[in-house]
């Protein structure tokens, strides 16, 4: 589990530079329901980050759930030719099209976050669903619900 703070700083250490409100809390989609079933016990988790000249995806530790201090993937924003961004049950499958292949991946909607792993990754504790005590002086924010909106629109424009 990572705040928003300690997600910049590992991005900051790597190299690159972090947007604000730029990150969400993602899951490479499944092919097919007999791979979103098996996908449902997949603890591999990664945050997508919008940085000023690129993507980057920042995998979580499998065993720990803490972030990892390195990047999965940098997608620079001149290789994106457009993004599709579909709701799909309760989360988003986001598509990014590039010159030579597609990454798809997933995104748990906002609204019931705090209920699931993107609301406890995001909230920077090690309990878990902790986000659904809510964000006051005691608590932090979950940054995936509150980041989600304004990620997906930033998405959705890249490469037109």
């Amino acid at each position: 589990m990572a705040s928003e703070k300690k997600l910049w700083e590992v991005i900051r250490e790597a190299g690159f530079d972090p947007l604000e409100n730029g990150g969400i809390v993602v899951k490479y989609a499944a092919d097919n329901l007999s791979e979103k079933i098996a996908d449902f016990f997949n603890m591999e988790f990664y945050v997508l980050q919008l940085c000023k000249e690129e993507l980057l995806l920042i995998p979580f530790s499998k065993l720990t759930l803490a972030l990892n201090r390195e990047v999965a993937l940098e997608v620079p924003y001149d290789t994106i030719r457009s993004v599709d961004i579909a709701p799909d049950g309760l989360n988003y499958t986001i598509t990014i099209h590039t010159g030579g292949e597609d990454i798809a991946l997933t995104a748990q909607q906002k609204e019931l976050s705090e209920f699931r792993s993107s609301g406890t990754l995001a909230t920077g504790l090690g309990t878990l669903n902790v986000g659904v005590l809510g964000a006051d002086g005691l608590h932090p924010s979950n940054w995936h619900r509150q980041n989600l909106d304004t990620v997906l629109e930033a998405l959705g424009k890249l490469g037109r």
